[in-house]
């Protein structure tokens, strides 16, 4: 119940602010226009874009939201922009005087507010990684490609759950349905909404568990003897599932200079760490807590 009245606040939010967004070059900034006109005239403040009933509208927050809004900056979009803060600090406002700040969804809302902002600056100042250093992301370009073959494979799967049904996908198959219409229809494999297709993956040789990228040996077996264009003929084992292989393309492996996969692997490295970090900082924590479950 509390998601649909979200959901319907948000709703009601933007459908207001829609509005705004097409009236604002006539009636919202005739209305401040004509507001304007019957308020005494003072110099605007530096920094300030509008001032509504001695509240001021910092150029700051206009700022803000010219950068949100992903357009062209421009006088008509500032202007635009102007008049929907000017709109919004109304709605706040006659929603102060009406005390809806003491309402229950707006204490829930502040509390969860409040708790998320203190939360993310105590981990920001106590989660600590450790640096990560060149020679640990060499060292790593280095594992990554001892790990790979000379061929990549783009393999598709359909796993299912038992043999009858293996075997009506493989006849259906046999009978001319394509391989990603029958994944989509029945594999329970993550893949199944994409037909079934997996990442371009590699594989060194000979095979060996748990060397072979996350897949499943007995696919990857499966995967390294097919041709392009090719399907496994009988269903393959794998744990209590049952499961289908085509071969989709080969390539040569394509392996990247380490000057371009540099940075992709420190991110890894270093999102590693702050995992590492984390869970050392909660280990700590846990020491001292009482926790029922």
């Amino acid at each position: 119940m509390k998601r649909n009245s979200s959901f319907t606040s948000r709703t009601v939010v933007r459908a207001v602010l829609a509005f705004c967004l097409v009236t604002s070059a006539t009636v919202s900034a005739q209305a401040i226009a004509d507001s304007q006109s019957t308020a005494t005239q003072t110099p605007m403040p530096a920094g300030t874009v509008a001032i509504v009933n001695d509240m001021a509208i910092p150029q700051a927050k206009l700022d803000e939201a010219v950068l949100l809004s992903r357009q062209p900056d421009t006088p008509q979009l500032r202007k635009t922009l102007t008049s929907q803060l000017v709109a919004l600090e109304l709605f706040r406002q006659e929603a102060e005087k009406q005390h809806y700040g003491t309402k229950p969804e707006v204490t829930q809302a502040m509390n969860a507010a409040k708790a998320n902002a203190e939360t993310a600056l105590f981990l920001k100042e106590n989660v600590h990684p450790e640096p990560v250093t060149d020679l640990q992301v060499k060292a790593q370009y280095d594992r990554i490609v001892a790990s790979l073959g000379k061929d990549e494979y783009k393999p598709r799967i359909i796993l299912v759950a038992d043999d009858a049904t293996a075997a009506l996908v493989l006849g259906k198959l046999k009978s001319g349905v394509a391989f990603d219409q029958l994944a989509r229809e029945y594999s329970i494999a993550p893949s199944k909404s994409a037909g079934g297709e997996l990442a371009w993956v590699g594989f060194k040789t000979p095979l060996t568990d748990g060397q072979t990228q996350g897949v499943p040996l007995p696919i990857a077996q499966a995967v390294v003897q097919l041709p392009p264009g090719g399907v496994t003929p009988v269903p393959i084992v794998v744990g209590n599932a049952r499961a289908l292989v085509k071969l989709d393309a080969k390539r040569p492996t394509e392996v990247p200079a380490f000057d371009q996969a540099k940075a992709a692997i420190r991110q890894q490295l270093q999102t590693v760490a702050l995992e590492k970090a984390a869970a050392n900082l909660v280990a700590g924590l846990l020491k001292d807590a009482r926790i029922q479950q």
